[in-house]
């Protein structure tokens, strides 16, 4: 049976702090066939992260030279640091029949949204604001200053939240990777993904009758 698959764009945002780090880790392992967007960013690494594998860190100038050229599917400024997806290579993976997973913020979101209709958005809650500022706080990567800014962010971004398709409330980790882990299967069941399979059943039909 023909059944030439589409892939799909599936996009994760959230609050610093909300773990989707660890949810976008645990949907790779289980998935690893999923390709992971690495986005351009102008901000500095932080801890083991690595070029190319996290983050394209480049250059302010680079980044705005890029944006200029039309390079970028969504590109946002974010805590005072540029972010950005290339399109080109996202448009290559999709027609390869591949799913896309962009780890992203809510601007982003919202852009790739109006690039790819079709996308998947999904957005991570922290259970509460007291739980989230201890999640920060217990990194001990951030300022003060950086925490609270964060922390005032979140409330613009978890308000954004209503504009996703989906939100995964993340107090129980395992309970949030099963709940991600049905949002993104349902998603690559779509009739949209799959139309060589209803095409192949139908000329199944065409040919009996």
């Amino acid at each position: 049976m023909s059944e030439a698959r589409q892939g799909i764009v599936f996009v994760l945002s959230a609050p610093s702090g909300a773990g989707k780090s660890t949810l976008v880790a645990r949907l790779r392992q289980e998935f690893p066939e999923i390709a992971y967007s690495v986005s351009y960013t102008t901000r500095a690494p932080r801890g083991q992260e690595q070029d190319g594998t996290d983050y394209h860190f480049v250059s302010r100038e680079r980044f705005l030279a890029m944006r200029e050229a039309g390079e970028f599917a969504e590109w946002a400024e974010v805590h005072g640091n540029f972010y950005g997806t290339a399109k080109g290579p996202v448009l290559d993976l999709l027609a390869q029949g591949r799913d896309v997973l962009f780890d992203i913020d809510v601007q982003g979101a919202a852009q790739l949204r109006k690039a790819f209709p079709a996308a998947v958005l999904v957005f991570i809650l922290p259970p509460s604001l007291a739980e989230l500022e201890r999640r920060l706080r217990g990194r001990g990567t951030d300022a003060a200053e950086v925490i609270a800014k964060r922390l005032a962010n979140a409330r613009a971004e978890v308000a954004a939240a209503a504009d996703f398709d989906y939100l995964v409330v993340n107090d129980d980790l395992e309970r949030a990777c099963d709940e991600l882990r049905a949002v993104y299967l349902a998603g690559r069941l779509r009739p949209a993904q799959r139309p060589g399979l209803l095409k192949s059943l139908l000329a199944q039909w065409e040919a009996h009758g």
